[in-house]
C-alpha cells in the first residue's frame, strides 16, 4: 500500500506542479490570471486522477478485489497529501527563487479589476487595505505554505471522496478501516 501511495502521489504532484510552473510562466508574460486559474484547477482534477488509479490498483491487486470505503478513503487521502506536498514544495521554489514579486503583480491585477467595476472611494480604500493584508500575510513562509495547501488540498479531498465512493467494494476479507 505504501508503494502505491508514494508512486501515485509523486506522479500526481509532478503532473500538477509541472502545469503550475508552466502556467505561471505564461501568466507572468501576459499578466492574465483568470484563465490560468481555471486551467490550474482543471490540471489539479486531472492530476488527482492518480487517486482513483491508486485506490483501484490497491483494490484489484493487493486486496483481493475488495476494499472498504474507509480503506479506500485513507489511501486516497495519503496520495492527496503526497501530491499536495510536492505541489507546495515546487511552489515555494518557484515563488522564492523565480517570481518573488508574484504578490505585487497579483494584487495589482486584482486592484485593477476592482477599479474597473467603478467602486466608491471608500470601497476602493477597503480593497487596497484588504490586498495589503494579503501581501503582508504572504511575507511569512508558513502562510505561503498554508495558503498553497488551502489551494490544492480541497480539490484532492473531493476527488478522494468520490473515488472512495465509486471504488468501494465489500468482500469477505474487507474490514472496516
Amino acid at each position: 500500500m505504501n508503494r502505491i501511495i508514494v508512486i501515485c502521489g509523486i506522479i500526481s504532484g509532478a503532473l500538477v506542479s509541472t502545469f503550475m510552473v508552466a502556467s505561471m510562466a505564461v501568466c507572468y508574460q501576459k499578466q492574465e490570471f483568470e484563465g490560468n486559474m481555471l486551467l490550474g484547477y482543471a490540471a489539479m482534477l486531472l492530476s488527482f486522477s492518480m487517486v482513483f488509479v491508486g485506490i483501484k490498483n490497491y483494490r484489484d491487486k493487493y486486496s483481493g478485489g475488495a476494499v472498504s470505503f474507509g480503506k479506500a478513503f485513507k489511501i486516497g487521502l495519503y496520495i492527496t497529501l503526497v501530491a499536495s506536498t510536492v505541489y507546495v514544495i515546487v511552489w515555494l521554489i518557484d515563488y522564492y527563487l523565480f517570481i518573488p514579486d508574484f504578490m505585487d503583480k497579483y494584487t495589482a491585477h486584482l486592484l485593477k479589476q476592482f477599479q474597473a467595476e467603478g467602486p466608491t472611494a471608500a470601497e476602493l480604500e477597503a480593497k487596497v487595505t484588504e490586498l495589503a493584508g494579503y501581501k503582508e500575510m504572504y511575507q511569512s513562509p508558513i502562510m505561503v505554505i498554508l495558503w498553497t495547501y488551502a489551494e490544492i488540498l480541497p480539490v484532492g479531498l473531493v476527488v478522494t471522496l468520490i473515488s472512495a465512493l465509486i471504488l468501494k467494494k465489500p468482500g469477505a476479507n474487507v474490514q472496516a478501516a
